[in-house]
């Protein structure tokens, strides 16, 4: 890398670690709320259930589209606008006055939200070094990790003494700040090749991306180990409420997975940079199966923790190395559309893990559905025994596009 390329990845990242925070906190400060919004809006339960739906149904083909976007024009712009729309967003929670208000600005929210993703892991790929790439998304975890853990804390607390309408105010306002750091971000180099390419073109390129060694992979292990995600905070509360425990307890569990997961996703990183990916990813997932599978059998608060703990251990051991795996398999003018992929995967997973997991719970019982939230993960393992272990013995275990 040149001095000044080495200049700018030493300002993008602290602020692109900033930026990528702000971008998910208004997320995760209304995940503990919308439902209680929306029923005191009126609200049944079945629109309960649409309008925190239509953010995943909105966000998810979102992030393609605009991951389509950050090719042709770069990171920097889209990045702006979509922080805009997020803050925007967030401040007409606050003028809503009946459901069907509320579910409007749910899709307007996760259609916005779409550009975020995709613009601020752009970021990270395109800047990250040679060789140090596990490093960089382990740092752009460690900010969505502390997206999740701040806004789950704050927005209870806030709600409870403040009220609804400051979470918004107080989340547009954290997405304006945004606004103001990511203007000041060096512009993004604009792909050599980005050219206005048709809908068909458009496709054939996904879904070379989506067959592509390496991206299968990460596209698989970002669904499953979301997937599996979803299942836990639907299933979970409801196996420790059994247990005789309360809604704090629940909360401390999650807390103890998160902080777990954000203090070592820089390791990690730095760990698949070293010895390359296919083991981490493979461990992480293992883990994952054997948390999962153990969780159900647990009956003290004690224990669970150390089981969170130990499920946080291997989310963070396998999302640096996934996330890695799209920046070392990928060229500048293609890397929006596949971070824009990965992102839109993630969010599927949760909005299809939870109902899903939910819906078999119901069937074989709280124990045994937290246990088969196991099945996602251990389907990706064998997809990356057989798509990452199929390579040259002297072949970079970084991939081949560097």
């Amino acid at each position: 890398m040149t001095k000044l390329k080495i200049h700018q990845a030493k300002t993008v990242f602290p602020l692109n670690f900033i930026v990528t925070f702000l971008g998910f906190l208004d997320t995760h400060l209304l995940i503990p709320i919308v439902a209680l919004y929306a029923w005191d809006l009126g609200a049944g339960v079945g629109m309960i259930g649409l309008i925190i739906g239509l953010y995943s149904i909105a966000n998810t083909p979102a992030n393609i589209l605009f991951g389509r976007v950050v090719d042709r024009v770069g990171y920097k712009k889209p990045l702006i606008i979509g922080l805009l729309g997020d803050a925007i967003a967030m401040c007409c929670y606050a003028i809503c006055r009946l459901p069907f208000q509320l579910a409007l600005v749910r899709l307007f929210h996760g259609i916005s939200g779409g550009i975020v993703g995709p613009a601020t892991m752009s970021v990270t790929a395109e800047h990250a070094a040679y060789g140090q790439k596990g490093r960089a998304m382990g740092f752009y975890g460690m900010a969505m990790g502390m997206a999740t853990l701040v806004g789950y804390g704050l927005s209870g607390v806030m709600a409870s003494r403040l009220g609804y309408n400051f979470i918004f105010y107080f989340g547009s306002g954290m997405l304006l700040l945004g606004v103001l750091l990511a203007v000041v971000m060096p512009k993004a180099k604009a792909p050599a090749t980005a050219m206005k390419t048709s809908l068909s073109q458009d496709l054939k390129k996904i879904g070379g991306l989506l067959r592509r060694r390496g991206l299968v992979t990460s596209y698989c292990s970002i669904f499953a180990q979301y997937f599996a995600f979803g299942g836990v905070v639907t299933l979970l509360p409801l196996y420790v409420k059994g247990l005789g425990m309360e809604v704090f307890h629940v909360g401390m569990l999650l807390a103890t997975f998160t902080i777990v997961f954000i203090l070592l996703q820089f390791p990690s990183g730095a760990i698949s940079d070293r010895i390359g990916r296919l083991i981490p990813v493979t461990l992480g997932l293992g883990v994952c199966i054997v948390s999962l599978v153990v969780m159900p059998a647990l009956g003290s608060f004690g224990l669970l923790a150390v089981i969170m703990a130990l499920y946080g251990a291997a989310s963070a051991l396998l999302f640096p190395s996934i996330s890695a795996l799209v920046a070392d398999h990928t060229t500048l003018d293609e890397r929006g559309r596949a971070t824009g992929i990965f992102h839109s995967l993630l969010t599927a997973g949760v909005a299809t893990g939870a109902p899903l997991m939910g819906w078999v719970a119901h069937f074989v019982g709280i124990e045994l559905g937290l246990a088969l939230c196991s099945g996602a993960a251990a389907l990706a393992l064998i997809i990356a025994w057989v798509d990452l272990g199929k390579r040259n013995p002297g072949q970079d275990p970084q991939g081949e596009r560097g």
